[in-house]
């Protein structure tokens, strides 16, 4: 609980802040709670917890059972309620027998790699999209990618959709893939933005921390602010391919033996290569009961998806990000913009600036804090 209130523009400073505060996900605390109390007399609650623990539907779902004071047996014992010898042991046996899902794991993984290696021969990376920050300079610091949220009339939003012959879904998927077009992330080859879709798998009672599969979409970014039916095809299909594609789960299976050093590369990866995908989420409509945290409709509400300890030396050689997500709440749509750009000027205000003229291309307005 926060000693003193802040005004309501430095509400975002303040999330910012909340973000970068450590959980650890193997030892706790993987999440935490802040509340700040605001000098107009509202107040703002802030949760941030580890992707380890859990991803944004799954989040959802902790929430509303949160809230309803619903209860999930995960399967795990008390705290402290075994010995260490009882503990070693135990997981040693699960282990034997996860013995064979291990090996087929293995021998997975081996035969991806292979695969995508030969999906991208001779991927020499361009400066253009890899600069890379000298050692020992300002670039080795610490910082907080700039992020923004845009609240839009939900049923603006809905007339623009069906104006432009898409739905609510496409036109946010479009409104990132033009934020990625105006922070250079077009692809050399053919000028396409690459986004990259997150889709949950998540089933009714699932406990999982993360059960999403991945898709990814081409769009023409010159066309989509006056037409979506592009992108609707092309989402649509995407997500036809990816329902009759087998997913490559197995490796999951060795994250718990990678080393540190080893997850490091694996995450890294994500974000190098070479057609530099936008990130879109969209979490859909979180309802009234997650809007309700003290019993009352919230005014305002948005998730992100912040990195710790990110520094600028690597942001520059990974060639930046454009991570955008969307929700929905009662008369309000919500998108979050976290942008960080090599070599402009990586700022609140310039992606304030930078999203407001994104949006009068689409002939939408909106609040941008």
């Amino acid at each position: 609980m926060a000693e003193c209130a802040r005004p309501r523009a430095e509400l975002s400073d303040w999330a910012d802040e909340r973000s970068q505060l450590p959980v650890d996900p193997e030892f706790g605390p993987g999440w935490h709670l802040g509340v700040l109390p605001l000098t107009d007399g509202s107040t703002a609650v802030s949760l941030v917890i580890s992707h380890y623990l859990l991803d944004g539907l799954g989040l959802v779902v902790a929430l509303l059972d949160a809230l309803q004071g619903n209860t999930r047996d995960l399967g795990y014992p008390p705290p402290r309620s075994r010995t260490r010898l009882q503990a070693v042991l135990q997981d040693a046996r699960q282990t034997a027998r996860d013995a064979p899902e291990i090996a087929r794991a293995l021998v997975a993984t081996v035969k991806q790699a292979r695969k995508q290696a030969s999906r991208r021969p001779g991927t020499a990376r361009s400066p253009a999209s890899r600069p890379v920050a000298p050692r020992g300079s300002v670039a080795d610091h610490v910082v907080v990618v700039p992020g923004i949220a845009i609240s839009i009339d939900a049923d603006h939003w809905d007339a623009r959709a069906n104006a432009l012959g898409g739905n609510r879904h496409t036109l946010a998927a479009a409104l990132a893939a033009k934020l990625g077009e105006r922070m250079g992330r077009r692809r050399a080859s053919d000028g396409a933005v690459t986004l990259q879709l997150p889709v949950s798998d998540r089933a009714e009672g699932d406990t999982r921390a993360v059960a999403v599969s991945f898709a990814r979409v081409s769009v023409d970014p010159t066309r989509v602010a006056t037409d979506l039916r592009d992108v609707r095809a092309a989402i649509n299909q995407a997500l036809t391919t990816l329902r009759h594609t087998p997913a490559e789960r197995q490796p999951l299976w060795l994250v718990p033996f990678l080393p540190k050093w080893a997850l490091k590369r694996m995450v890294d990866a994500g974000f190098t290569h070479p057609d530099r995908p936008v990130f879109y989420s969209n979490l859909g409509e979180l309802g009234s009961v997650v809007n309700r945290l003290d019993g009352t409709d919230a005014e305002y509400g948005w998730a992100r998806g912040p990195r710790q300890g990110v520094t600028r030396q690597w942001l520059e050689r990974t060639g930046g990000q454009v991570n955008v997500q969307s929700l929905r709440i009662p008369g309000k749509i919500v998108i979050t913009v976290l942008a960080y750009q090599p070599g402009a000027e990586n700022t609140k205000s310039a992606l304030r600036e930078l999203a407001a003229r994104t949006l009068t291309e689409f002939d939408l307005t909106g609040q941008i804090d």
